[in-house]
């Protein structure tokens, strides 16, 4: 079994790394100076135990072969241009990947799945615990310890198979942990009601007063998967799953300044995917009569701060809260 990680950032190259690192074939999929930098360069994998410098191949041109698994890593916004690329790439003995290959989204939020079904047979979701920071080309940063982050997966929309085992038990040999599951959308729902917050710290940054910004969209999460009658996991069930098992360590000389949405702002890329986090439970509160005002106001800000190439951080808490109570 070979990984085609399409998207080498902190998610695809923490995952490929990590599996590169225990003797599996990878190749990862990048874009602009990170891909020179991965090619001429190798795989600069920060950890709290030291970096390792791991010569992955990167190659945009890969010959998919039968025994390829595809690990989109990519942001939302940026799923249907990659599967656009990808769908109709031949395979090694005839037909195209959308036919033969299977698809694992390891990527936030809950809307990649369906866009992917669309092309692909064979899809599974993933569920993303893993903290890890991508900035500077050639170089991830996993802060993940003992373990590098925890990965539920399985098939789309529900069950498990052989291939979901041989992927779990591959993560779990390569520093990861790795868990097929049945219900892999209920830890996906639950993941996007934590990833909630992601778009109040990238506005505002690590200010303490966002936590009741974050109470109260989160809140509004919960009301609408209740409404919509959409199952998630607990937060004490996560607890309990992840254990002592992946803490956020330390790195020498690189800081953890946030997560996927602070880097979106902090790489001004002009994109961010808040639009299918906060913008989820937006949809969803329309569609069942569930007031979102809080949750409107985040995806609209992060969205003008995102396309503005605003810096991350440069909101204060105090202005963010004055706008959600005036949309109440």
């Amino acid at each position: 079994m070979r990984y085609i990680v399409i998207g080498a950032g902190a998610i695809g190259g923490t995952i490929g790394g990590r599996l590169f690192a225990s003797g599996h074939d990878v190749v990862l999929i990048a874009r602009g100076k990170h891909a020179d930098a991965l090619r001429e360069e190798g795989l600069r994998l920060a950890t709290p135990g030291g970096t390792l410098t791991l010569p992955v191949p990167a190659d945009q041109d890969v010959t998919l072969r039968a025994d390829d698994v595809l690990l989109l890593a990519v942001k939302t916004q940026d799923t249907t241009a990659a599967l656009d690329i990808w769908a109709d790439a031949p395979v090694e003995g005839g037909g195209t990947a959308a036919e033969r290959l299977p698809l694992v989204c390891a990527q936030n939020a809950v809307e990649n799945e369906r866009l992917a079904l669309r092309r692909f047979a064979r899809v599974y979701g993933m569920c993303v615990w893993l903290p890890a920071l991508h900035l500077d080309p050639g170089l991830v940063a996993a802060y993940g310890t003992p373990k590098s982050g925890i990965l539920h997966l399985g098939l789309f929309p529900s069950g498990v198979d052989e291939t979901a085992e041989r992927i779990a038990a591959d993560l779990s040999g390569s520093d990861l942990l790795g868990f097929a599951v049945p219900d892999v959308m209920r830890w996906k729902y639950a993941k996007l009601l934590g990833n909630l917050g992601n778009a109040t710290e990238a506005l505002c940054g690590p200010d303490p007063a966002t936590g009741e910004i974050n109470e109260r969209i989160r809140a509004e999460g919960r009301a609408v998967l209740d409404a919509a009658g959409i199952p998630y996991v607990t937060a004490a069930e996560e607890r309990a799953k992840r254990g002592d098992q992946v803490e956020i360590g330390e790195l020498d000389g690189i800081a953890r300044g946030g997560g996927s949405s602070w880097q979106s702002l902090a790489k001004r890329s002009g994109s961010i995917e808040t639009d299918y986090l906060n913008g989820e439970i937006v949809l969803l509160g329309r569609l069942h009569g569930v007031p979102t005002p809080a949750n409107e106001v985040v995806q609209r800000l992060a969205a003008e701060f995102a396309r503005d190439r605003r810096p991350p951080g440069s909101l204060p808490a105090d202005t963010l809260t004055a706008a959600i109570d005036r949309a109440r």
